[in-house]
């Protein structure tokens, strides 16, 4: 069955329902836990909250360019090297035209900065896992055997585009380049996380 991507509308106070504006439709992939009101809360897992159980690298059952915007908060780096690509054209497939991509995965040039620097602050791996700089960056950026590939902004880029968007960006925790603000919502993990947007 093909979801429909009809999340509720939100009326404006006074407003009568002919009066609604048109709902805005987003998908929230590798949701987890976070299943906040108002999107399409997709997972692999059986969970509460979750719409849509499917793996975005097998396809989603959602109908083409259905979407206003999707955000990824840490799910892309869990992917095999082979699949990032195919996952991205699946995203690429859903999103209405000049709808965005937002995602949000560790970053490596940032850590590698921090190796450079010899910052210990900026890694979450305790000691007793980790002691040395260069044992906490392995550590971090394989988060312990879950990560599959990392990513740069430039390698981002490169993927995105042969997906077959355009227009990526790099952006700021809580802030956006497009006209969706509350495409936002779903950040989190500033000190780790490189934010790209994309359009298709």
């Amino acid at each position: 069955m093909t979801l429909a991507a009809q999340p509720v509308v939100s009326v404006a106070s006074g407003a009568t329902s002919s009066e609604a504006r048109r709902v805005t439709r987003r998908l929230n992939l590798g949701c987890g836990p976070v299943t906040p009101a108002g999107w399409i809360n997709v997972d692999c897992l059986h969970a509460p909250g979750v719409d849509l159980r499917s793996e975005v690298r097998v396809g989603l059952a959602v109908r083409s360019e259905s979407l206003d915007y999707i955000v990824g908060m840490h799910v892309l780096q869990n992917l095999p090297y082979t699949e990032v690509e195919p996952a991205l054209r699946e995203l690429h497939r859903v999103l209405m035209p000049g709808g965005v991509l937002r995602l949000g995965v560790p970053d490596l040039d940032r850590a590698i900065a921090a190796y450079v620097l010899r910052d210990r602050t900026f890694f979450h791996v305790p000691d007793a896992h980790a002691a040395s700089v260069g044992a906490k960056l392995v550590t971090q950026i394989l988060w312990y055997g879950s990560v599959r590939t990392p990513f740069t902004f430039d390698f981002a880029a490169e993927m995105l585009g042969r997906a077959g968007f355009r227009d990526v960006v790099r952006c700021a925790f809580g802030e956006t380049e497009s006209a969706f603000e509350e495409i936002v919502a779903l950040d989190n993990r500033e000190r780790e996380t490189l934010f790209v947007e994309a359009v298709r």
